[in-house]
């Protein structure tokens, strides 16, 4: 059984910049795939950015030039830069894996068969 373990949530004033990082508990082909999913208060959980074994990467348009998603396989870590922080970007925030990385990566929950318990990241204007 595969456990996603979060760090690095907080408050940060717009502008600013957190890390977020996420941490498997074991290694297997069953989470090839990881990515950063977000749900705000009232609205569905939707997709953040996502990273494939070899280093390909995902955006949603939201965050494209402000996150930056990153990998560790030795260590199987996943993590997030956010820069340029923004009040829409409060959520909580929720690491998630699975087997492959499609073209719905960060379009859709679907093929993440893992999930994190998430942190808050709340940035106030």
């Amino acid at each position: 059984q595969v456990r996603l373990m979060e760090s690095g949530g907080g408050s940060v004033q717009a502008g600013g910049s957190l890390t977020l990082s996420c941490a498997a508990s074991i290694e297997t082909v069953e989470i090839d795939c990881k990515a950063w999913f977000r749900q705000a208060p009232g609205k569905e959980r939707e997709g953040v950015a996502a990273i494939y074994l070899g280093g390909v990467t995902y955006y949603s348009d939201s965050v494209k030039g402000r996150f930056t998603i990153s990998r560790d396989n030795a260590k199987n870590t996943v993590s997030l830069e956010m820069n340029s922080l923004m009040p829409e970007d409060t959520a909580v925030y929720y690491c998630a894996a699975g087997p492959w990385c499609t073209d719905t990566a960060v379009t859709s929950t679907a093929g993440y068969t893992y999930w994190g318990q998430g942190t808050q990241v709340t940035v106030s204007s």
